[in-house]
């Protein structure tokens, strides 16, 4: 990663996404959007698809997006954004877009990624578009009602995974979105926090300079307190759990090599660093009916899960 903020105030400080949007108190993407636009400059457009930064931020007549920005249908917003990237490149060799080197930024949640929009968006990563696309993942469907996705970890409570005797939540394991696109050799990608904003707003930073040789793409933890069922006001507590239990790791793909960032780079170097999942899981209502021994099997998961990045790393 290529560091460009070291500390908060080196930050951006203009605002390009608004404040007075509907979205929900401590909704950990607005968060997210707030640090991507502000990383990202005035220059970029945002072709966003379907969800819940979408139906909170552009309810007519009113918007909070203050750069340009195309809503698109769930399925489709990696191959708008093929469009729009398209578009720029040949109207600049003809000498007709004069706003210069300009972001194309997708912005998409965990169902239009990992499910419904899984097949425009490898077609744009094997296409080679230069475009940044960006999955805030908040682990469900949540501007629908809360239910199951491909992100969902096993054992979460949605309304489509009820919990009972038969049924412990979901059944299946959060799917390997990092590890498909990595499969597909773009040039840059990573995952980023909304606890850890100068690692994420680096990331961001470097993510958007790689556009010029290709695709290149982010993986965002952001949490929702009514789809988590914690408290609203502990939105970033969760977030930086996730992160410090190694439930969501930080680590970067660049060029084919992995490189693993604090603090996960140092809970693999000493295990001790690391604090238990059950921190991550005790507060939050989707795993309130977890026993001791479902917890130890994702425990069991995040270690394996670290051992394996480690591995990759060390290649």
């Amino acid at each position: 990663m290529k560091v460009v903020y070291k500390a908060i105030w080196d930050l951006p400080v203009e605002e390009l996404f608004a404040s007075g949007h509907r979205a929900c108190a401590g909704c950990g993407p607005a968060i997210a959007m707030r640090w991507i636009t502000k990383t990202a400059g005035p220059n970029t457009v945002v072709v966003n698809a379907t969800g819940c930064m979408e139906v909170t931020t552009t309810q007519y007549p009113e918007t909070a997006w203050m750069v340009p920005y195309l809503h698109v249908a769930f399925e489709n917003a990696a191959a708008a954004a093929s469009g729009v990237d398209s578009a720029i490149r040949v109207t600049s060799k003809k000498g007709l877009w004069r706003s210069g080197k300009t972001n194309v930024i997708v912005i998409a949640g965990d169902g239009g990624t990992y499910d419904i929009g899984l097949q425009s968006l490898s077609g744009m990563l094997e296409r080679g578009h230069h475009v940044l696309y960006i999955l805030y993942d908040n682990e469900a469907y949540m501007n629908t009602g809360i239910q199951r996705s491909g992100g969902t970890p096993r054992y979460a409570w949605t309304t489509t995974t009820p919990v009972g005797r038969a049924i412990r939540g979901k059944i299946q394991a959060k799917k390997d979105i990092m590890g498909i696109v990595m499969a597909h050799r773009v040039p840059y990608a990573a995952t980023a926090s909304i606890s850890n904003i100068i690692d994420m707003s680096n990331k961001i930073k470097t993510a958007l300079e790689y556009t010029e040789e290709g695709p290149t793409f982010l993986h965002i933890m952001a949490p929702c307190p009514p789809g988590w069922r914690f408290p609203e006001e502990r939105t970033v507590e969760a977030a930086r759990l996730a992160v410090e239990t190694g439930y969501f790791p930080l680590y970067e793909y660049d060029h084919g090599k992995i490189r693993l960032n604090p603090p996960t780079s140092n809970m693999v170097a000493d295990p001790k660093r690391r604090k238990p999942l059950r921190e991550f899981l005790k507060f939050q209502g989707r795993f309130a009916h977890l026993t001791d021994a479902e917890i130890g099997e994702l425990e069991k998961e995040v270690v394996a899960n670290l051992e394996y990045l480690a591995k990759l790393a060390s290649l």
